[in-house]
């Protein structure tokens, strides 16, 4: 599996050459249904786990907003499962039933939620990466960690889940743990990754626009400065020309390891180490859909001629069927120098 970002329209800094020196890499991480295993990176696969290590837990307080009642893991499973044979019915007889009276029984029983959990709730596994699948992924402070896993408590704190990071060497761990557990409820589905497998592939960044100075902000938002670009350029932006380069142009969309940070929910901010005061760094966009309506020219050129399919009803695009925060993506920075030192989360 691999999948390819088509070229941009044209090369931005010939246009604005200010932007040359502010390039990054980043690696889209293209996340797609399957069968991962421990040894795999992935969305929502087994973890390469110690068998004597304990597994994180969060302690809470989860609160419960009384509107959308909780469901364990495997009841959302089920209904995955049972959605997934429901649309594949539709697309082979769209004349014949799509669902059995055993799928709709299921379908209410499992939606009439779990009771509330109490006490502390076992983490989910959100995503693991190898060193050798993604090597512009660095551990914290020069260490030799090769892999980095990525936990979560499946319930709002307060506006998304808590996440937890955990850097290893994949070499020292020699006997795996075989059946972690499970929180025996969560917050609906939306939290809980669908097994993906990964076909990370690198793609050059700049800046969000609200990163960059006010002197070429001014000259993004000149449509005049953009008329180099001849037949490439789309006419449909000239009354917001910052919009073209925010489109299509500076920070990739999806999942992604590195790169630049996305801005738009809120300004930027400063994204400050807490023990040592250093700047944090992107490590890694946890995103729900790979694409949107804005930024449609970075899907896959496999996308476009052999469409993964999704379940009816989810957003397109979204493989891992993870909504956060009603469609935004979770950034998560670390400090560059121990990885013991917090990581910061922000929502954009």
């Amino acid at each position: 599996m691999s999948f390819t970002t088509p070229p941009r329209p044209f090369d931005v800094t010939a246009l604005f050459p200010r932007l040359a020196p502010l390039a990054r890499t980043a690696t889209r991480l293209h996340p797609r249904p399957g069968s991962p295993t421990a040894h795999d990176s992935s969305v929502g696969g087994p973890l390469l786990w110690p068998a004597d290590e304990p597994w994180p837990h969060c302690a809470g307080p989860h609160t419960w907003d009384g509107v959308i009642p909780p469901l364990s893991p495997e009841d959302e499973r089920q209904l995955r499962r049972n959605r997934a044979a429901v649309e594949s019915r539709r697309r082979r007889g769209p004349q014949e039933p799509w669902v059995t009276p055993e799928e709709l029984e299921a379908e209410k029983r499992l939606t009439a939620g779990r009771p509330w959990p109490e006490g502390p709730v076992a983490l989910l596994p959100v995503a693991q990466l190898y060193v050798r699948d993604v090597p512009l992924l660095r551990p914290p402070g020069g260490s030799g960690s090769d892999v980095l896993q990525v936990l979560w408590c499946p319930f709002d704190h307060p506006l998304h889940p808590s996440t937890a990071l955990f850097w290893r060497t994949a070499a020292s761990v020699t006997d795996v743990l075989a059946a972690p557990p499970e929180p025996p409820a969560m917050r609906s589905g939306a939290y809980l990754p669908e097994p993906c497998l990964l076909a990370p592939e690198q793609v050059t960044e700049y800046p969000d626009p609200m990163e960059l100075d006010e002197g070429l902000q001014e000259q993004l938002n000149d449509w005049s400065n953009w008329q180099a670009a001849g037949p490439a350029l789309d006419a449909s932006y000239e009354v917001a020309p910052d919009e073209l380069y925010l489109d299509q142009l500076s920070v990739s969309p999806g999942w992604k390891v590195g790169g630049w940070t996305s801005w738009g929910l809120t300004d930027p901010v400063p994204r400050t180490c807490t023990e040592c005061g250093a700047e944090a760094v992107p490590l890694l966009t946890i995103a729900g859909t790979e694409w949107d309506g804005g930024t449609e020219s970075w899907i896959p050129e496999e996308e476009q001629t052999n469409p993964t399919p999704t379940l009816s009803g989810q957003p397109p695009a979204n493989f891992t069927m993870l909504v956060i925060a009603s469609g935004y993506g979770l950034q998560l920075h670390i400090c560059p120098n121990s990885p013991d030192h917090p990581h910061i989360e922000r929502i954009q």
